[in-house]
């Protein structure tokens, strides 16, 4: 096991991380550092021998938390930002549809269940709707929860099943 970034690396985090219990002072499964944020790496390490975990402090938060390998990229490499992430809650824009047909209603909730940032024509998400259905969806077809939605319901985007 050898690990992909060294002390001093410059990594960026590629998911949101949550305190599992572990980090003083703040509620379990409360935001540590939100994806995007850049950090240093200053410490390498392993757990249950199997797994490697890099101590990465992020000066922007002020926070020294453990991360995963998974869970970084080189901070030169590309980053593509995107509004929601796993477990957001969503709503649809407007009307979804396959092979014509709409399967998700303007308005219906949903959470993402996974971001997909290199996607052709942009950052795509698949989201669980109320319906039973995961969807891959366009973020511009996806907004924050509202108590009133905006959209006319006339328009329709193309939605893939996964």
């Amino acid at each position: 096991m050898r690990p992909s970034y060294e002390y001093g690396d410059e990594v960026r985090l590629i998911r949101n991380v949550r305190n599992d219990g572990t980090y003083p002072g703040m509620a379990t499964g409360a935001l540590l550092v939100r994806r995007g944020s850049v950090g240093c790496v200053y410490d390498v390490g392993t757990y249950l021998q199997d797994q490697l975990i890099y101590r990465v402090l992020f000066l922007e938060s002020g926070r020294t938390i453990g991360c995963r390998q998974e869970e970084l990229i080189l901070a030169s490499d590309p980053w593509i930002p995107s509004l929601y992430e796993y477990s957001d809650k969503v709503e649809a824009r407007i009307a979804l549809s396959l092979r014509g047909e709409v399967v998700v209603p303007a308005g219906q909730p949903g959470s993402i269940e996974k971001v997909l940032r290199d996607a052709p024509g942009g950052v795509q998400y698949h989201v669980h709707f109320g319906n039973g259905r995961v969807l891959q969806v366009p973020e511009a077809a996806l907004m924050l929860p509202a108590v009133e939605s905006i959209s006319s319901g006339t328009e329709a985007a193309h939605a893939d099943e996964c």
